[in-house]
């Protein structure tokens, strides 16, 4: 096979990259490998789209789902509604130079599946981080800065799903 006849579009190599990211973040795999089913599988549980995981507390007219860089302490982990599987936590942004200024800090919330919350370990009053990739948002936690759900913008998202390759 001559190896200049395969090429990657650059979203498909930023899917690949993706899905090995994603791999990293995932459990350790099992002794006896890992089969597409469960690349799939860690893949979900472990990335999800700007539109479907994150949603600002106070819903603007725009729809802006920005998130500022930063530091976020986990004000409150709840069931998402109509979302089974799934947890909702509340986000409030470290206040720089204390409550003097009046502003109120940026909330929002973080919408992730239940196992993943599980195995980040997360609760009530912990520090998580978020920082802006090319892809999107990576959420670590902020004591380890070991990252936990990575939130991909919604054009990236849609290529990750499962397509057959021939060669």
């Amino acid at each position: 096979m001559n190896t200049h006849s395969l090429r990657l579009s650059s979203r498909a190599t930023a899917a690949a990259v993706l899905a090995l990211a994603s791999l990293a973040l995932a459990a350790p795999a099992q002794a006896t490998g890992l089969s597409a089913s469960s690349a799939s599988e860690s893949i979900g549980t472990s990335i999800g789209s700007l539109s479907t995981s994150v949603q600002k507390s106070s819903e603007s007219s725009s729809g802006d789902k920005k998130v500022a860089a930063g530091d976020y302490k986990i004000i409150e982990v709840a069931e998402a509604p109509g979302r089974p599987g799934q947890v909702r936590l509340s986000l409030q942004a470290k206040v720089q130079g204390g409550a003097a200024d009046g502003q109120s800090a940026e909330q929002f919330f973080l919408f992730l599946p239940q196992t993943t919350l599980a195995a980040a370990g997360l609760e009530n009053g912990q520090w998580v981080s978020a920082r802006p990739t090319s892809y999107g948002l990576e959420f670590s936690r902020q004591a380890t800065q070991q990252a936990f759900f990575l939130v991909l913008d919604d054009a990236f998202y849609r290529e990750l799903p499962s397509r057959a390759v021939t060669l």
